[in-house]
């Protein structure tokens, strides 16, 4: 197991220089010049060239891609924001738990909600409670993320002065960006969760477990269920990582200060260093989603954990019987 989360871990650096080495090139041909972003219009020629020679911005293409990479992946240094000064990674650091708050707890709501959803359906299938959560699944993936926000704020904020409309100084500004970010997901967990149900329910064990007289919640929940979760683990994988990049369009409509807003600021100020930095970073926190989601195979389905650890058994007995010959031959 731990050799192969090395492999998977080595996997992952052509991945994340790729994704930097993409967002630079993308950033380097947009239009602007940050000599004037910095300075401001005001300033002079003489000024903006100064600063264009100190940020090396003179520098070909290639030579500022490889200062990037040096900088990014040797020395950890994302740069430092053209708008104030300040270190693009210790704003990601700062704004970091905001955006957690909002994609983990919502994940965590669609996931519970959207299993049982799911389940309940498919024990019921073709019944009112499968058609009713199907229908309910079906408006949740079929409304747009933004929009829903929009609406709960003006319904629970603006109407009813329930939850605050913006801000994140307390649990009750999260409850409407939970609730905004988390209803596609738990939709496209219903719809998972059901059709991997229906798949297991009408397997040969599951046939067994019945006819001996095993308690229908017993193999609900010992043997459908986590036979089930394969696809529904990739679903809550796949729905993580968006969750953090739709984050950009729910803090926007809240206002809180985590890396969507930041990202969104940084676009509309031309802050190039902070857009490349938190793509970069995005994609390193994407990378590791991916590999726990492949770890969580292997915690849900025996049959995955020993084809990991498989490999790692076949040398030790390899390495055994090379000993075991080595010394059979010494005492020859």
């Amino acid at each position: 197991m731990i050799r192969y989360i090395g492999k998977r871990l080595l996997q992952m650096i052509p991945v994340v220089v790729c994704v930097a080495i993409l967002i630079f090139t993308i950033m380097y041909f947009v239009p602007g010049d940050p000599a004037e972003i910095i300075l401001g219009v005001t300033a002079t020629t003489q000024e903006k060239e100064a600063v264009r020679e100190s940020l090396g911005l003179n520098q070909p293409y290639v030579v500022r891609l490889a200062d990037f990479l040096r900088d990014t992946f040797l020395r950890f240094d994302l740069g430092t924001s053209y708008i104030d000064g300040t270190s693009v990674l210790k704003n990601i650091m700062a704004r970091l738990p905001y955006t957690l708050i909002i994609s983990v707890g919502s994940m965590a709501f669609a996931m519970v909600v959207g299993i049982i959803l799911g389940t309940i359906a498919a024990l019921n299938q073709n019944g009112i409670a499968d058609r009713l959560c199907m229908i309910l699944a079906l408006i949740g993936v079929s409304m747009p993320g933004f929009w829903l926000a929009l609406m709960l704020v003006i319904w629970l904020a603006l109407q009813h002065n329930i939850l605050p409309s913006y801000g994140a100084g307390s649990i009750k500004h999260f409850i409407m960006p939970w609730i905004a970010a988390a209803l596609p997901e738990l939709a496209r967990l219903a719809r998972q969760a059901r059709s991997s149900m229906l798949e297991v329910i009408h397997s040969d064990f599951v046939t067994t477990a019945k006819a001996k007289g095993v308690k229908k919640w017993n193999v609900v929940f010992k043997h459908e269920l986590p036979n089930a979760m394969i696809p529904i683990i990739t679903t809550i994988g796949a729905g993580l990582a968006h969750g953090m990049g739709g984050a950009l369009v729910i803090e926007s409509v809240f206002s809180i200060p985590g890396l969507g807003l930041y990202i969104t600021n940084s676009i509309n100020n031309r802050d190039y260093p902070a857009v490349q930095g938190t793509i970069v970073f995005f994609s390193i926190v994407f990378s590791v989603i991916m590999l726990l989601v492949d770890l969580a195979y292997a915690a849900v389905d025996p049959r995955i954990k020993a084809a990991f650890s498989g490999s790692a058994q076949k040398r030790k007995k390899v390495k055994a019987a090379v000993s075991e010959e080595k010394e059979n031959g010494g005492e020859r």
